[in-house]
């Protein structure tokens, strides 16, 4: 049988209340009473209920992590950035996804209701109910790029529009005009907000040429064996992120249309493997994990401090422009957005 509070209390010759002190760290416990449990703890592999500690100190040690999906490079980097701060603070992860579902959603909010100290959610998806009708009372919440923030905590929202627009303006400025873009999903506040800056930064005479996607490598190809078998060809291509446009790059490649002697090509998030593909992807870079981690830490606050959690604050997450080989441009650098046009 697994061993008790009670065993270490006897193994240590102590009470089971300096056992508890000083497994929750307490001040009060002397150095002597301290290494004697841990001694006796470690011998008899006792390990504290959580259910129990829980009761007692009312929370669950555990954040919530809500998600319209899990699948990629952009989820894991997220995930990463999470993970790794609720860690080092001996947190544990509680992950969700919705699938781009509004009924899903909330769904996966109202089951973790009880079971997290607070709850971290990216909902990028315009329609359906609102957020605010969704989330339980009382739950401390962070937003990550979420459409509808005011009034909801703390939330942190990337600056997709002045990203987008800042490719699309070193797109004209390398000396391209006839700039298609693949954006993402209709109903996506991401897609759209990117969608709007590719248009905000084409030229005076520039002419939209918009193609469906839907953020997955699989649109992205289809997207690109469309435009290979379009007379005349575009000159540069914009995908709303790096997975379209790494799934472009192989359908172009593959019918033929060199990148980018014969298309340029720029993508957006600056995913791990957007440099090493061939030739490495100009892009928007946004440091997913640093936003995962600060979200974390501005849930901490939250849920440390309840008068914090109703105030509402929203922080613009920068981005920077990366530009690569798939461009055409003469040299590589990395430039700050807002130098580039944004």
């Amino acid at each position: 049988m697994a061993a008790t509070i009670k065993d270490v209390a006897r193994r240590a010759r102590v009470s089971i209340a300096s056992v508890s002190r000083t497994l929750n760290n307490s001040s009060s416990v002397t150095a002597d009473v301290r290494e004697r449990v841990l001694r006796a703890a470690s011998r008899l592999h006792y390990t504290p209920h959580a259910a129990a500690r829980s009761l007692i100190s009312r929370r669950t040690h555990t954040i919530g992590l809500l998600l319209p999906d899990i699948h990629g490079e952009y989820f894991s980097e997220l995930i990463r950035g999470v993970d790794r701060a609720a860690r080092a603070r001996g947190l544990h992860l509680l992950v969700s996804s919705t699938h781009g579902n509004n009924t899903e959603a909330a769904d996966a909010v109202r089951s973790m209701n009880g079971r997290v100290d607070g709850l971290l959610m990216m909902s990028p998806y315009i329609g359906g109910a609102s957020l605010e009708d969704a989330l339980p009372s009382g739950l401390p919440t962070v937003l990550i790029n979420t459409h509808e923030p005011a009034g909801i905590g703390a939330a942190f929202v990337v600056d997709d529009f002045g990203g987008a627009r800042a490719m699309t303006a070193h797109l004209v400025a390398t000396g391209y005009h006839d700039i298609a873009h693949i954006r993402g999903p209709a109903n996506d506040f991401q897609s759209l907000e990117r969608e709007r800056g590719y248009r905000a930064g084409l030229a005076a005479d520039g002419v939209p040429r918009v193609i469906d996607g839907d953020f997955t490598e699989e649109s992205g190809y289809l997207a690109g064996r469309a435009l290979a078998a379009t007379h005349p060809w575009p000159e540069a291509v914009f995908a709303a992120n790096d997975t379209m446009a790494i799934g472009c790059l192989f359908a172009l490649t593959e019918a033929g249309v060199r990148v980018p002697h014969d298309i340029a090509l720029g993508g957006f998030d600056d995913i791990p493997l957007a440099r090493f593909v061939s030739p490495p992807l100009t892009t928007v870079r946004v440091d997913v994990a640093a936003m995962g981690r600060r979200a974390l830490e501005s849930l901490i606050v939250s849920i440390a401090d309840p008068n914090a959690a109703g105030r509402s604050s929203i922080e613009t997450v920068p981005v920077e422009l990366v530009v690569r080989a798939s461009c055409g441009a003469a040299s590589r650098r990395r430039t700050p957005c807002e130098e580039a046009g944004a």
